[in-house]
């Protein structure tokens, strides 16, 4: 009798479904027997699991499994698109989107996830010229009569979404966060700051200033304090007057442009004078207003704002031409790199300028009002932020296409192994799919049922993580077998220059590819397990390294060690853009080193550009540190929270909903999901 008892109480378990299990039967064509459901209802549990584990190729199988007992059933087609989606392979991942759509499952939200992954997947993008920003917030330097900042002149985006404010009427620096709040200012030596200008990020992570009534150039630590000056008053070598904007070559010199001098005053990294540049010679004219300075591939771009010109130097200070013609552009201040393009400021608008072709494109105006900008800077969440030293104001402009997109919010896991108590690791993108960073507790609300969570706590932001995982992607063509010992050279330098900050893997690619384990200093490539082949497969090793990486540190890439083999056979059972998305929806970058200056196949080409890798030869001047520095510094959109449920369980065996809110300024996102407790 008690045995019976059982058996009916867990038949009910899995027939009891409420409004945020699966659907009733007004989406099918007929009635499932109860039998049925609670088989949908076990396998869709397990499916859920697998996607939270990472498991992704089994989750389709156990999903595909639970349809098969309950056909249409909208919720587990959308979580069937979600593992098709981790997994890559975004145009089944859309099918099953649009099918529970059609069945009036998901609203508005699922609607914009699927015009999202449209856009992204459009083989005609947006040209840089149809790009069209808008000011989407305000940051006023007075409030209720209570003063924050007086004429500010310019700004510092930092790589962790904050950003430097140089207050030139109060004569201090203030260092506001990504939703701008002020978090810290900083006023100089005992004496203050005299008029500062403008501030640049030092590679070492310092802060450089110049001071335009001091005629001196000031370096910070990367809190805005004070550490040592250089320069002072006087036309000479080394000499200043007015000192305005700042630039860093590639080998860390600083270049100053110097109002009262006209000309461009270049300094060593710890500030010893070197020479100056700009003034009249035989085939250039001079400066009379010498503005904002750039720097892009061993060229210098030097705007006037009299002249309305850019003019080219090259790092040596020899002029070299005109980007921009006298007269293109009157009043320009600021110069920065951009997208390779340069982006500059006039008196209201902001424009980029093509490097190439010298092609103006205007990308936002403040109207006819009277406004006085004096930069335009990018930031690591592609804003444009202009400053307006006439209004004393800031304001934050974005593209219109992402105003109205909005932000694209996935929840990539969630732990509930401790119920009550669960993790959950949210990724913040913007529409184009490239991370939003420095996102805190303020931007992120989580409801279970539509109902605030208890204990909500704000872990951590990945972006800010030192550390990263590598799984080196070793080819075994017969054109490696001569880069024995330089595969083995490469991998000593990797893990050299990664300093124990992270893991690293070897996966070698043959007829099948084989996980030969982790490495460390200690380990051969000289003797791996997997055979040379002339019918090695690039997707199934690609697709092994990637995977691998899927529990990894949210910085994570794929290093391609490159022999230059034949890869007629590198695309049998993935195509290159299901790879390329498995890597992107991942948060998985993809590098190659070159073993060899061969031309490089188009395949690898566009998987490592798309995937925001980079590409490097194995005897790069610098070596393949600049690599593994990059992983370490990339941006990551991913943010770690904890909170404490307080739903029913049903001894692990209900579907608990939770729903993630992103506020970013004026921009949201949402995700809505579900998880199971452990069993009982």
């Amino acid at each position: 009798m008690k045995n019976l008892i059982r058996i009916t109480f867990f038949v009910l378990c899995f027939s009891l479904i409420d409004g945020t299990s699966f659907a009733e039967g007004n989406t099918l064509s007929t009635q499932p027997f109860s039998s049925d459901r609670a088989a949908a209802a076990e396998e869709f549990r397990r499916g859920v699991q697998s996607y939270f584990r990472g498991q992704f190729n089994e989750a389709v199988l156990l999903f595909e499994k639970a349809l098969s007992y309950i056909p249409g059933e909208p919720l587990i087609m959308d979580w069937l698109g979600k593992s098709y989606f981790r997994s890559g392979i975004e145009g089944a991942a859309l099918e099953q989107w649009e099918a529970a759509k059609d069945l009036g499952y998901g609203g508005i939200l699922l609607k914009s996830k699927i015009e999202t992954i449209k856009d992204r997947r459009s083989m005609n993008p947006a040209i840089f010229s149809d790009i069209k920003f808008s000011d989407q917030a305000s940051i006023k330097g007075t409030v209720n009569k209570q003063e924050f900042f007086l004429q500010p002149t310019s700004i510092c985006a930092m790589t962790d979404g904050t950003f430097w404010l140089v207050d030139y009427g109060a004569n201090e620096l203030l260092h506001f966060n990504v939703n701008g709040i002020i978090t810290e200012k900083s006023n100089g030596p005992i004496q203050g700051f005299a008029r500062p200008f403008d501030l640049i990020e030092l590679p070492d992570g310092r802060l450089l200033l110049s001071e335009f009534s001091a005629d001196k150039i000031s370096i910070l630590d990367k809190n805005g304090k004070y550490i040592k000056s250089f320069g002072k008053k006087g036309r000479g070598a080394g000499e200043l007057i007015g000192p305005q904007y700042l630039a860093q070559d590639e080998f860390t010199n600083i270049y100053v442009s110097d109002f009262g001098n006209a000309r461009i005053g270049v300094f060593s990294p710890e500030g010893e004078p070197l020479f100056e540049f700009g003034q009249k010679t035989s085939d250039f004219g001079g400066f009379i207003d010498p503005a904002g300075i750039a720097i892009f591939e061993g060229l210098v771009y030097v705007a006037d704002g009299v002249h309305g010109a850019v003019f080219i130097f090259d790092t040596a200070g020899n002029y070299m031409g005109e980007l921009l013609p006298k007269g293109s552009l009157k009043g320009m201040t600021s110069l920065k790199v951009w997208k390779n393009r340069l982006i500059t400021a006039d008196t209201n608008s902001a424009y980029t300028i093509d490097i190439s072709t010298g092609a103006i494109t205007k990308l936002v105006s403040l109207g006819n009002a009277p406004v006085r900008l004096l930069a335009a800077t990018p930031d690591i969440n592609d804003n444009i932020l202009l400053v307006d030293y006439q209004n004393e104001k800031i304001e934050i402009a974005s593209t219109i296409k992402e105003l109205a997109g909005g932000l694209f919010v996935t929840v990539d896991r969630i732990f509930s192994e401790n119920f009550p108590e669960v993790t959950i690791d949210i990724r913040v993108q913007n529409r184009n799919g490239y991370p939003v960073v420095g996102l805190n507790e303020k931007n992120f609300f989580i409801t279970e049922k539509n109902r605030p969570v208890d204990n909500f706590e704000f872990y951590g932001s990945g972006h800010l993580s030192e550390e990263c995982d590598i799984t080196i992607l070793i080819e075994r063509s017969p054109e490696s077998v001569a880069d024995t010992e330089l595969i083995d050279t490469a991998c000593n330098e990797i893990i050299s220059a990664l300093k124990g900050k992270g893991k690293i893997k070897i996966v070698t690619a043959s007829d099948n590819p084989v996980l030969e384990g982790v490495y460390t200093s200690l380990t051969k490539t000289t003797a791996l397990k997997n055979p040379i082949s002339y019918d090695w497969n690039f997707d199934l090793a690609a697709r092994l390294s990637a995977a691998e990486l899927l529990s990894a540190k949210p910085k994570r890439a794929v290093i391609f060690l490159n022999s230059g083999g034949d890869l007629s056979n590198g695309f049998n059972t993935y195509s290159l853009n299901d790879l390329t998305a498995f890597m992107n929806n991942n948060g998985i970058k993809f590098y190659t080193i070159n073993l060899h200056k061969n031309q490089i196949s188009p395949e690898i080409r566009y998987i490592t550009k798309n995937t925001g890798g980079k590409m490097s030869y194995v005897y790069a001047e610098k070596g393949l540190t600049p690599i593994v520095e990059d992983i370490i510094e990339t941006a990551s959109g991913l943010y770690r929270m904890t909170y404490r449920s307080t739903m029913f369980t049903n001894f692990g065996r209900d579907f608990l909903p939770v729903e993630v809110e992103v506020r970013f300024l004026t921009r949201s996102g949402r995700d809505e999901i579900g998880y199971f407790a452990p069993l009982e």
